[in-house]
């Protein structure tokens, strides 16, 4: 019980003290869950849709967030943002091509 009390008073920390990037890690999550369910319902774009919507709005909020106040790894933080973004441009493209 006092590892999920650490977790849950670690996660209201750092909600606290920096809310936009806890809300992109919460679209990172949900946008993992989104594309696993995918596999595993291949007939629903729904999942992969909604996968991808979360990954492109959070490769947005952090790159504008890295731009407005910079963090000590601006570079690499960057350029998995952006890496990001292309993927899930790419998996949009696909998607449509496929419909």
């Amino acid at each position: 019980m006092r590892s999920w009390n650490f977790w849950f008073n670690s996660l209201i920390f750092a909600s606290q003290h920096n809310p936009p990037r806890v809300v992109e890690l919460l679209m990172l999550v949900l946008a993992i869950t989104m594309l696993v369910l995918s596999t595993f319902a291949p007939e629903r774009p729904a999942y992969i849709v909604l996968g991808l919507s979360f990954v492109v709005g959070a490769s947005i909020s952090i790159l504008i967030r890295e731009q407005l106040a910079p963090s000590c790894q601006k570079i690499v933080t960057q350029f998995t943002a952006l890496l990001l973004l292309i993927v899930s441009i790419y998996g949009f493209a696909d998607l449509i091509t496929t419909l």
